[in-house]
């Protein structure tokens, strides 16, 4: 979609003063698939040579802003050398979206959108991501990407401020991982995404909820968690208006779908059975 109302495209390398109908440009996938008549002018992020994909000594690996979905699609299936290293694939398949989409969106842009079937959010909340953030004058400052995406659509983001890459702590990529992903259609969008990590050190479980709430909800649990006490703490944490309502699922099947994902990932990493329940 052409954007009537930009009036130019500055490079970021040249640290402009930012102004008032601003955006920054990453894939771009976003911005050009509807009207945007707020803006007059795009940032583009393109030319900062990023380094995609880093593993640090530590063990975390950090991913920049500008990484593509393909990009992070391949490093999950040939260089990552983790068992969390398929969630990756699965939660870039959750876009259902077609190869020219793939080479061109990217992690950082999923995350700012704040949608609730971003597949990235779910990625990088389920596996305890921070956002680094920096803003106008040079500053930075990190935050939890459950925490990060606080509505549909709403961001913890000041005007101007750049998310600059996302890390994941090594620990978390050592954790045994189980997805499950529910819609209305055999090839529609989230209604429901959870995933669920187990630490494979002191046996901790995190059931993370996305798609069919507003934001992302992780629960951690010191121990593997019964059906009944994983349902109450979801119950608990999100409210009637934050199970998300639109064409694609109304709040109602989304909290159940919700509630029936956590458990059968909590079944899964914990290999425990219980009858009749969900």
């Amino acid at each position: 979609m052409d954007l009537h109302t930009i009036t130019d495209v500055r490079d970021a390398r040249l640290r402009e003063p930012w102004r008032a109908g601003d955006a920054w440009l990453g894939g771009g996938t976003y911005l050009f698939s509807e009207p945007q008549p707020q803006l007059r002018r795009l940032i583009d992020l393109s030319r900062l040579g990023w380094e995609p994909l880093t593993r640090h000594a530590d063990g975390s690996l950090e991913i920049a802003a500008t990484c593509t979905i393909a990009q992070l699609s391949r490093f999950g299936r040939g260089s990552l050398r983790a068992p969390a290293a398929p969630l990756f694939e699965q939660c870039c398949r959750a876009f259902l979206a077609s190869f020219k989409i793939w080479n061109m969106a990217t992690v950082g842009g999923n995350l700012c959108n704040g949608l609730p079937a971003g597949p990235m959010i779910s990625l990088t909340a389920a596996l305890d991501g921070s956002c680094l953030l920096q803003a106008q004058d040079g500053s930075a400052r990190e935050v939890k990407v459950a925490d990060f995406v606080r509505g549909a659509g709403v961001k913890d983001l000041a005007a101007g401020e750049l998310l600059r890459s996302v890390t994941l702590p090594g620990r978390a990529l050592e954790c045994r991982t189980a997805f499950r992903q529910a819609s209305l259609y055999g090839l529609g969008r989230s209604g429901a995404l959870v995933i669920g990590t187990l630490d494979p050190v002191d046996g901790s479980l995190a059931v993370t909820v996305t798609a069919a709430t507003t934001r992302p909800f992780r629960f951690w649990f010191p121990l593997p968690p019964t059906a009944a006490r994983l349902r109450a703490a979801v119950d608990s944490a999100v409210s009637g208006s934050e199970w998300f309502d639109d064409i694609h699922g109304l709040p109602e099947w989304r909290r159940h779908m919700g509630l029936r994902l956590a458990e059968e990932v909590r079944r899964e990493l914990t290999h425990t059975f219980e009858r009749g329940e969900l």
